[in-house]
């Protein structure tokens, strides 16, 4: 597999995102639904943001490496949440684990109205190997 990262600027390099990913060679590709807050019963997190942060990331990662990819290898991360604010209060977790694996990938991050239950934020990616 081949990556080759687009960034016509430098101001992203900042905020742990790059503006585009091309993967060539690609030999499989895996499409990872929402990860958010939940616990392994199913159970939707009442704690803040920072915890929700970290609980759906740690989510995300045993999503990736049960399936037998790298979580270095993520080419596509959205995020969405229902208080941007508050995301970005703490979005030094979010850019520690990006850094921690190495990744560059595209990032999009949306503001909705609600998530499931009391969730707060949900991780949705792409990977490849």
């Amino acid at each position: 597999m081949e990556k080759r990262v687009i960034n016509p600027w430098e101001w992203q390099d900042a905020r742990n995102y790059v503006q585009a990913v091309e993967v060539k060679n690609v030999q499989s590709t895996l499409y990872v639904s929402g990860q958010t807050a939940i616990d392994n019963y199913g159970i939707s997190s009442e704690a803040d943001m920072r915890i929700q942060i970290e609980k759906a990331l740690e989510n995300l990662e045993k999503v990736i490496l049960q399936a037998d990819f790298e979580v270095k290898n993520i080419v596509r991360l959205n995020v969405f949440t229902t208080e941007h604010s508050e995301l970005f209060k703490n979005f030094d977790v979010l850019q520690n684990w990006i850094s921690k694996h190495q990744m560059q990938q595209a990032t999009t991050v949306m503001e909705v109205k609600t998530l499931f239950e009391t969730l707060k934020v949900e991780f949705e990616a792409t990977v490849v190997k």
